[in-house]
């Protein structure tokens, strides 16, 4: 064996390991192909990703992936699109790109010649942007979606009711009710808003996105948002047990403080036999009593510090019935009055057994409670909805750019502005 071969065998790739087994993201890699040099290692690396350059579509699906990624990067993260993007211009070479190989081996080639590395980190931001659309395209359940929307928010609809200007939900045998200033459904994210979210996020898969379908709730007082979430807890609109925890945030009530004084009211409650409007008036009081002193820590960096509300993930079992199957048993049905004739004979030959008939899976929606004074601080200054995509957008830009930031401050006559 020769001596560099017999090296080449102890020499450890450390950005693959980190991404492995060091709690890392391949978004955050300097080198999006690791130690991908050649043309045959990108087939390679394409394969065992489960594309096949072979196969003419999926070469020319890989490419329009591509030319979304180009016109993705132009529209967010540089100037040229965004006024708060980067003073970058793509190079040339990576935009006369005809065939998607050559944007892998440009990745690559920094291996053979140092002089390539600007453009190989080019090609680098391109294909993490790809990789990205990628799992958003790839995401099956999507198919699926119109349904998935449907079933969850038709559960909560039904409980829903308007009278004159009153808004309200209320249980079935009316025993309950909670009055409420607006009640709203997020439906489907923009596709793009998705890419966004995904490249900002450790984990970038679109499975691990949860709130893609939202409910949010605006009650009248702070005590009206617990007893909202009794309300839904025990109308089984929302099930403990199908709760994600990691993805629970309070940053209104401090639920310590106030579960000690609940006790006490409520005890109050039962000794003066006070009637609702005096009891809820009590609580309201503790609830204010209690409010969080801080935002707990969010799992999203950008939710921001004077937001107020409450919210969780919740799953629901989704079921869909292939309306293929239901068509093709009619026809078959046809094909048997028939089976003297060619063309039915070859329908009752077909197997249908492949064919799902029904699918049942679990989809994630994410319900968020707030009270009418903390909302509308939440939609003013700093918290509102616009601040908390720009500061998406610009987590996005500033992870995925971050090899050529880098380069273009050590070498800035370089840099393409």
């Amino acid at each position: 064996m020769q001596r560099d071969e017999f090296y080449k065998n102890y020499y450890l790739n450390f950005e693959s390991l980190e991404v492995l087994i060091g709690n890392k993201s391949a978004l955050d890699s300097t080198s999006f192909l690791g130690s991908v040099q050649s043309e045959d290692q990108v087939f390679k690396f394409l394969k065992g990703y489960g594309i096949d350059l072979e196969k003419p579509i999926e070469k020319a699906e890989l490419f329009g992936n591509y030319q979304e990624a180009l016109s993705f990067i132009r529209r967010y993260f540089l100037k040229e699109g965004n006024p708060e993007g980067l003073p970058y211009e793509i190079p040339l070479e990576l935009l006369s790109i005809t065939d998607i190989s050559q944007l892998f081996l440009m990745s690559a080639g920094a291996f053979h010649d140092r002089s390539r590395l600007e453009l190989s980190l080019w090609a680098g931001v391109v294909l993490k942007v790809m990789h990205t659309i990628l799992h958003v395209d790839k995401d099956l359940r999507q198919n699926y979606f119109n349904h998935i929307q449907t079933q969850i928010f038709d559960r909560f609809y039904k409980y829903i009711h308007r009278d004159g200007q009153k808004l309200y939900i209320q249980s079935a045998n009316k025993e309950q009710r909670v009055d409420l200033h607006e009640f709203q459904t997020k439906s489907k994210k923009t596709r793009e808003s998705v890419v966004i979210k995904l490249l900002h996020k450790k984990e970038n898969v679109a499975e691990e996105l949860f709130d893609r379908i939202g409910i949010r709730f605006i009650t009248k007082t702070k005590f009206d948002c617990l007893k909202l979430i009794k309300f839904l807890v025990e109308n089984y609109l929302v099930l403990p047990h199908n709760v994600k925890p990691s993805r629970s945030h309070n940053s209104l009530i401090d639920l310590k403080m106030f579960k000690k004084k609940f006790f006490e009211a409520y005890k109050k409650v039962r000794k003066e036999g006070l009637d609702t409007k005096e009891a809820d008036a009590l609580y309201e009081e503790i609830t204010i009593e209690c409010l969080a002193k801080k935002a707990e820590k969010q799992s999203n960096e950008h939710t921001l510090k004077n937001y107020r509300a409450i919210h969780f993930t919740c799953r629901q079992l989704i079921k869909y019935t292939n309306p293929f199957f239901t068509q093709f048993n009619k026809l078959k049905n046809e094909a048997k009055n028939n089976p003297k004739d060619e063309f039915a004979k070859k329908i009752l030959a077909l197997d249908s057994s492949t064919v799902t008939k029904n699918l049942r899976f679990f989809y994630p929606f994410e319900i968020q409670i707030t009270d009418i004074d903390s909302h509308q601080k939440n939609t003013a200054g700093e918290a509102s909805h616009k601040e908390y995509k720009k500061a998406q957008v610009l987590s996005a830009m500033n992870r995925i750019f971050k090899p050529i930031i880098s380069y273009y401050e050590t070498h800035p006559q370089r840099s393409r502005s």
